[in-house]
C-alpha cells in the first residue's frame, strides 16, 4: 500500500512543489490549505504523514499538530521560515515527530519523512508484540481457550461485581469421560485434537456473555455472568445435547461418542474465587460417580470445610 502524505499549506507554489515531489518519490499525496480543511480530510482518509505549515490562515500548525495528535494516530511534520519564533522543542512539545526550517531542501525533507515512517513502523511493530505477549500469557495454545490464569483474574473481578451490585454469577466445570482410555487407546496427538473439538463445541453453545477456560489437561471451566443457577442448568444441559451427536472422525479415525460431566454452582455472597471453584469442582466428581454424562449441583459453601479445600493452581 501506497503511504499517504497531507501537505498543509497556504502558499500556493510551495504546495505544488512539495506534492510534486512526493509524488514523484513514490507517495500519495493530499492537499489543505488550512487546517480546518485538513482535519476532513483526517476524518475520511487514511494519513501517514501530515506535513504542515507553522503559519496557516485561521489554526496555526502548532494549535493544529495539538489537536490532531488527540483525535488521530498521524505523525506530523511541521515547517516554518521564522527559525527565531519558533523551535525544535517548542515543536516536539506540541505533538509534532519532527521541525523542518524553510527554505527546505527536497532531498533532506524526503530523508526527515523517512526517518518518521521507520519510526513509526518500529512502534507498530512493538505494539504488535506486546500485544501478542500478552494474548500468550492468557490464552491456551493447545484449544485457543483462556487459560487458567486468566480465569482467576476475570473470576475475581466478576465475583466482586456481583457483590457489589447484588448480581448473579454462576460457574460450570467440565470434565471429559474416561479421557485417559481415548489417549491410551489413540495417542496423546489424537487427543489434543479432541481436546480442541471440545474447546470448540464448547464455545459454540455459549451465549455472548460467557466465557470459556481450560483449566488443566481434559477439565475445561465456563464463567456465566448475570446467570442462576437455574439458567446455567440450562446451559449445560445444552452443551450435553451437543455431544450426544454422533462420534467423532479425526484423521480418518472413528472416535467413539465423546461425553462430559458438568458441575454448575452459583455464587454465594461473600464466597471467594477458590471456594466458588472448589463447590463446582466438587459437583463435577459427583457427576462422574454417577457414570458421567451428566450434570450435578454443586452443594452450598456451608456444607464444605474451607480447612480441606484444595490449593489452586493454574499454568499459563
Amino acid at each position: 500500500m501506497v503511504d499517504k502524505i497531507l501537505v498543509v499549506e497556504d502558499d500556493r507554489i510551495a504546495s505544488e512543489l512539495f506534492n510534486t515531489f512526493l509524488r514523484k518519490s513514490g507517495f500519495q499525496t493530499r492537499t489543505a490549505v488550512s487546517a480546518e480543511k485538513a482535519e476532513k480530510f483526517l476524518n475520511n482518509e487514511k494519513i501517514n504523514i501530515i506535513l504542515t505549515d507553522i503559519k496557516l490562515p485561521g489554526i496555526d500548525g502548532i494549535e493544529f499538530t495539538k489537536t490532531i495528535r488527540k483525535k488521530f494516530d498521524v505523525d506530523v511534520i511541521v515547517m516554518t521560515g521564522y527559525s527565531s519564533e519558533y523551535s525544535y522543542e517548542c515543536a516536539i512539545k506540541s505533538g509534532a515527530s519532527d521541525l523542518i526550517f524553510k527554505p527546505v531542501k527536497l532531498n533532506e525533507l524526503l530523508l526527515r519523512i523517512n526517518r518518521v515512517m521507520r519510526e513509526r513502523s518500529l512502534l507498530d511493530q512493538r505494539d504488535k508484540m506486546i500485544k501478542e505477549l500478552q494474548r500468550l500469557s492468557i490464552e491456551d495454545q493447545l484449544t485457543g481457550l483462556y487459560n487458567s490464569r486468566h480465569l482467576f483474574d476475570q473470576l475475581d473481578r466478576e465475583i466482586k461485581r456481583a457483590d457489589r451490585y447484588n448480581h448473579k454469577i454462576s460457574l460450570m466445570f467440565v470434565d471429559v469421560d474416561d479421557f485417559k482410555l481415548i489417549n491410551d487407546s489413540h495417542g496423546h496427538m489424537i487427543g489434543d485434537k479432541i481436546l480442541s473439538l471440545i474447546a470448540k463445541r464448547l464455545k459454540a453453545c455459549l451465549r455472548s456473555n460467557d466465557t470459556a477456560y481450560r483449566f488443566a489437561g481434559d477439565e475445561f471451566t465456563i464463567m456465566l455472568p448475570e446467570t442462576t443457577l437455574n439458567e446455567a442448568r440450562i446451559v449445560a444441559d445444552r452443551i450435553l445435547a451437543n455431544f450426544s451427536h454422533g462420534s467423532l472422525i479425526i484423521n480418518e479415525k472413528k472416535i467413539s461418542k465423546i461425553t462430559l460431566s458438568i458441575g454448575i454452582t452459583e455464587h454465594r455472597r461473600n464466597e471467594g474465587v477458590e471456594q466458588m471453584l472448589h463447590r463446582a469442582d466438587v459437583a463435577m466428581y459427583e457427576a462422574k460417580q454417577c457414570e458421567g454424562n451428566g450434570v450435578a449441583i454443586a452443594p452450598h459453601a456451608d456444607d464444605l470445610s474451607i480447612a480441606n479445600m484444595p490449593q489452586f493452581s493454574w499454568s499459563c
